[in-house]
């Protein structure tokens, strides 16, 4: 161990302020990407005076769970607002703020190598928690608290930027969708299961209409450290494709499963676990070619009648999302029963093309300018993993 680290049950202390006069009725839990977000526990009858009282400066963590998400849910309270969190959370402050400063700490709870760790401390029970005595023993750095708020500051600085562009993105979208419904959902057609727009199957505006490949197809001793990219969940979360994440496969493996290469203008869906998340490949990428996962499919347009943008925003309306969603499959694990051919049958609106192209002019622009911020943040997300590994010279 370096000569400058520390164990951190040097610098924090348990503390525990209970919510018994009913301060508030905001509970919040804390997500795997170490931020809070209002809790899924259902607390009807619950009482909720027994609860932790947080406020602003304190830390929180959930030490359940580790063994299997293979990270230590931890975040550090900023708001004004106190909240309240689970009796079962451990609730913690730094003993003296001259020396060790709180979001240095976060920084330092945020590096992969915390969370690996944290992983290896875990009791052999199904879940696998930690003990106070385990966070505590673990070893940190401690350097002039000065050095400390320049690290904080450059920090800040990249994540700020992030917040800006993620912020811009989120507009960007909602100007699509806007124009979206005042283009189309105004047309009577649109509503009308009866009329033109209706009157063919998806399948026929449709080029291409894959799987993604067996799970038996691509095993774990297939991925490389470079190669063609393999799709996971995380990559269709937005309207646009996430470029983090990836795992990769050799260029002889991806030509074996060509039938699941998606590229630019495909729309992938999800169609297991995590249902109807919906991404457009988009012209502007690191890759010329993705390989789809096991849990998606991709359609592929047939752009002399349906575009690809108008199926993205379609299948991210409440109509067009009970659509996708109407074949699920609610026993077992959530998944869309046969979704290739489901989705080929499925009778959506389709709009005559020359409608689509004139809102398309706007919304490619629209998107290509949403792609190269999603570029920029990817390469700010970057940066800040390397300032977080620094923390250990």
């Amino acid at each position: 161990m370096k000569s400058n680290y520390e164990a951190l049950g040097k610098h924090i202390r348990l503390v525990d302020y209970r919510n018994s006069e009913e301060v508030t009725s905001t509970v919040l839990g804390i997500s795997i990407d170490k931020e809070f977000m209002p809790s899924v526990a259902n607390v009807i009858g619950t009482d909720l005076s027994r609860y932790k009282l947080i406020s602003k400066g304190l830390f929180a963590c959930n030490p359940m769970h580790v063994g299997r998400d293979e990270r230590l849910p931890i975040a550090l309270y900023e708001n004004e607002e106190p909240a309240i969190v689970s009796p079962a959370y451990f609730m913690f402050e730094i003993i003296d703020r001259a020396v060790l400063n709180e979001e240095y700490l976060m920084m330092w709870f945020r590096r992969p190598e915390f969370d690996r760790e944290c992983w290896f401390m875990t009791d052999g029970s199904v879940r696998g928690g930690i003990t106070w005595d385990d966070l505590c023993r673990i070893q940190l750095p401690v350097p002039p608290y000065e050095r400390q708020l320049d690290v904080v500051e450059s920090y800040r600085a990249i994540t700020r930027r992030i917040a800006m562009k993620k912020e811009i993105n989120d507009n960007l979208v909602e100007l699509c969708k806007t124009e979206f419904m005042r283009t189309f959902a105004t047309h009577p057609e649109y509503r009308d299961e009866q009329s033109d727009w209706f009157s063919h199957p998806l399948g026929k505006s449709l080029s291409r209409v894959a799987m993604g490949p067996f799970g038996s197809n691509i095993k774990t001793d297939c991925f490389v450290d470079h190669g063609v990219p393999v799709l996971n969940g995380d990559n269709i979360s937005g309207y646009l494709l996430s470029e983090r994440s990836f795992r990769y496969v050799e260029e002889e493996k991806a030509s074996q499963l060509k039938n699941s290469i998606a590229v630019s203008g495909d729309i992938v869906i999800t169609h297991r676990g995590t249902l109807g998340q919906v991404a457009l490949v988009p012209d502007k990428t690191k890759f010329d070619r993705y390989v789809i996962s096991q849990s998606q499919f991709l359609l592929t347009c047939e752009q002399c009648t349906l575009l690809p943008e108008y199926i993205l925003f379609y299948f991210h309306t409440d109509a067009g999302r009970r659509k996708l969603l109407a074949n699920d499959n609610t026993t077992g694990v959530p998944s869309i029963a046969k979704p290739t051919s489901y989705i080929k049958a499925l009778h959506i609106p389709i709009p005559p093309i020359e409608l689509q192209q004139n809102w398309a002019v706007l919304v490619r622009a629209t998107l290509a300018a949403v792609a190269d911020n999603n570029l920029e943040m990817e390469k700010l997300i970057g940066f800040a993993q390397t300032l977080l590994s620094g923390l250990s010279r």
